[in-house]
């Protein structure tokens, strides 16, 4: 079952997968699992692996970015740390090219991922190199949309696969999805390239009929999706001529990342047993 949604162990197996999809007339976000590292050793290693992607993406001339978590970089124990090796991460994608996301986790990190999307992006050579990921449970994410796109901030719209509370989220699917309707459709009509990531294709018929109805131009933003989910309905829109990314996780840390997202959010399960039997 692993290896419908993970790519393999290694770089090399990540690239492989990734050559595959861009045959599809696909691209591709590559995705080294990982996160909550203890160590500044452990934060490099992460960082190098992601240089190498980058380096291997050039000359390979795939179709591809890369993404990754703060907590993967050190955010836990030293957030400098952590922005200072996303950083040059950043600069590398500039110079051959490329693009970073900074994927978002759980709430207690979602100020302090959106400030550091900020600070990269303004650096000199470095704007619009770095993006992140906003998700639709939140009750904030309507202002921290509009905080990013008047800096021209490229946003990844995804629902939210963490468990928050009631307090700071939305408690019901109903809600969750005509909050994330409403924020996609300002995002495709808000002039900065954004990823409207979402396997629900309820939601996805929703935005195909808005893009129809105000003229919105396939150039304006693209789908994302995983790796594994939903392929049927990724290749039906490539062949409408819109915009797709799959999202290809790879590495050694596949199970325990895997794990920890099923147990602290049941839903996740039934999202991915559903998908298993789907093409």
């Amino acid at each position: 079952m692993s290896s419908r949604f993970v790519a393999g162990m290694t770089v090399a197996d990540a690239l492989a997968a990734c050559a595959r999809v861009n045959g599809d007339g696909i691209a591709v976000t590559l995705d080294a699992l990982g996160e909550s590292v203890t160590t500044e050793a452990e934060a490099r290693r992460n960082g190098a692996v992601y240089h190498d992607l980058l380096d291997a993406i050039a000359a390979q001339k795939l179709n591809a970015n890369v993404s990754l978590k703060l907590t993967q970089m050190g955010m836990d124990f030293d957030p400098a740390l952590a922005e200072s090796i996303v950083g040059e991460l950043v600069a590398h994608a500039a110079r051959v090219d490329s693009f970073v996301r900074i994927d978002m986790e759980g709430s207690a990190f979602t100020e302090a991922t959106i400030a550091i999307a900020e600070r990269l992006n303004a650096r000199a050579g470095c704007q619009g190199r770095v993006g992140t990921v906003l998700q639709a449970y939140l009750f904030r994410t309507e202002s921290d949309a509009e905080r990013l796109l008047r800096q021209g901030i490229r946003i990844r719209l995804c629902k939210g696969a963490y468990k928050e509370p009631p307090e700071i989220a939305f408690p019901l699917k109903a809600e969750v999805d005509a909050n994330y309707v409403k924020l996609a459709q300002r995002l495709t009509t808000s002039g900065v390239f954004c990823g409207i990531a979402t396997h629900d294709e309820a939601i996805v018929e929703k935005l195909l009929a808005f893009v129809r109805q105000n003229g919105v131009e396939k150039s304006a933003f693209e789908f994302q999706m995983l790796y594994g989910i939903r392929r049927d309905l990724q290749r039906r829109l490539a062949k409408l001529g819109f915009g797709v990314r799959v999202y290809v996780p790879f590495g050694p840390e596949w199970y325990p990342y895997f794990m920890r997202r099923l147990a602290e959010r049941p839903a996740n399960v039934l999202f991915l047993l559903k998908n298993f039997l789907k093409s």
